[in-house]
């Protein structure tokens, strides 16, 4: 199955031309334009007919005359651009083709429509057989039935090759994701529009309804994750390209060409998922919060919680309840100070948050404030050796503490000390290391 993206841009594109945000000038800068999502498949099926498609098909070498079947997910205008079908009509030769649409798509277009085209209604549960392709319908979680009721599609080619066309749509409903479980897709592509604007998915959903796919085996190892309908609420291309790539995901541009089910030298590789990532950052810096989003989009992870039990202190237990709020209801949590055990023996994907609290454990356990250091040496040794023999993805927080400020005690000093040390030979082992400031993270490795 040969995807060929015509569009990959929300209404809008992306930059917006109207718009001076920081992203849109980064994209612009960039020369990343995209222009409403759309594509071709094998060059005979039509994803969405907007407003951009046309053109985008005809610069791309490839036109509409081939195409036997549109499917067009819902009447939005970005999706569904009725002059299109009128300009169909001024054509001479036309060969039959199929529109397949939910109930507005259809009404909308009717006028425009010759007696080459044949109409069929996309109801959620049906399956069709057009144009040479296996078409499962899905319900989407968006806009309502004077658009739509907006659906997705499942795809599947002659070769066996299968694909979600998953635009627009907010997080699947229960009925979506039955008809997706167990599908094992080679290729998803998914809505990753905007915080702001209601049934899409931003980047908090986005990797949480991956990891759902991936709980459902919808999306397996195999499976090329995309995101498609990208807007400018999304970060600036490269900061967008590396949080994807901690997914396993990528954001193909306009006119690539994804190779369904094999590697594809013209299309945006995802990249492998977390190995070993080490997250630095000051207090406050956003540190955590960034390493759980790096981890978002596995279907399962351990969150080893190195801190201390402090009863009494209600303060501590409000930054605690604050971090447990924010993790996926399917992550689990444990609280331990035996991390190089956990790394040792991890069999799911690790957050270990954080190294300078599992420092102050094990230098309060070996009463080392002041004195010998010798089990203090030890247990780092451990940790950094099982660090680099862990198998799982990891992403190991870590304070940075001083900064080049002389801590006032002799015990701080230590601790300081202490900890640069050990966040070094870590860092050493690490896959990769990013360091968080005011809340943008900035790789170092």
């Amino acid at each position: 199955m040969r995807v060929r993206l015509l569009g990959t841009g929300t209404a809008d594109g992306w930059p917006n031309p109207w718009c001076s945000c920081a992203s849109c000038r980064a994209a612009a800068a960039a020369g990343v334009v995209r222009t409403s999502t759309s594509a071709l498949v094998d060059d005979r099926l039509l994803l969405e007919l907007g407003p951009d498609a046309p053109r985008a098909a005809v610069r791309a070498g490839a036109g509409l005359t081939g195409v036997e079947a549109v499917l067009v997910t819902h009447a939005h205008p970005d999706h569904l651009h009725a002059p299109a079908w009128m300009w169909r009509g001024w054509a001479s030769g036309a060969r039959p083709v199929t529109l397949v649409g939910p109930p507005a798509v259809l009404a909308a277009v009717a006028p425009h429509l010759d007696d080459t085209v044949t109409t069929v209604e996309a109801v959620p549960g049906a399956r069709l057989a057009v144009a040479g392709f296996d078409v499962r319908v899905l319900p989407a979680s968006h806009a309502g039935a004077e658009v739509g009721p907006a659906v997705l599609y499942d795809l599947t080619c002659a070769q066996g090759r299968s694909l979600l066309w998953a635009t627009d749509t907010g997080v699947l409903s229960h009925a979506a994701l039955a008809l997706a479980s167990g599908r094992a897709y080679d290729a998803v592509l998914l809505d990753l529009t905007s915080a702001h604007l209601p049934d899409h998915h931003d980047l908090r959903t986005w990797p949480e309804q991956v990891a759902e796919l991936r709980r459902r085996g919808a999306v397996v190892d195999t499976t090329a994750v995309h995101a498609v309908h990208l807007g400018h609420d999304n970060p600036p291309p490269a900061e967008l390209d590396a949080l994807l790539r901690g997914w396993g995901a990528s954001a193909p541009r306009d006119g690539e060409v994804l190779e369904v089910g094999r590697p594809s030298a013209t299309a945006t590789a995802p990249g492998p998922r977390a190995g070993r990532v080490l997250v630095l950052g000051g207090a406050r810096s956003g540190k955590s919060a960034y390493a759980e989003q790096r981890l978002a989009a596995e279907p399962a992870v351990t969150y080893v919680a190195t801190a201390p039990a402090r009863q009494g202190d209600a303060e501590w237990a409000q930054r605690v309840q604050a971090h447990v709020s924010r993790r996926p209801r399917a992550w689990s949590t444990l609280e331990t100070g035996d991390v190089a055990q956990v790394l040792r023996t991890a069999a799911t994907p690790l957050l270990v948050d954080d190294l300078g609290l599992w420092l102050v454990r094990v230098v309060d356990a070996a009463g080392a404030w002041e004195g010998p250091l010798g089990d203090v040496e030890a247990a780092c040794d451990e940790l950094v050796a099982a660090w680099q023999a862990c198998r799982v993805p990891v992403v190991l927080v870590a304070p940075e503490v001083g900064s080049g400020v002389v801590p006032g005690t002799a015990s701080g000093r230590r601790f300081r000390d202490l900890l640069g040390a050990l966040t070094a030979r870590l860092a050493a082992a690490s896959d990769e290391v990013v360091q968080v400031v005011a809340g943008l993270p900035r790789p170092l490795r």
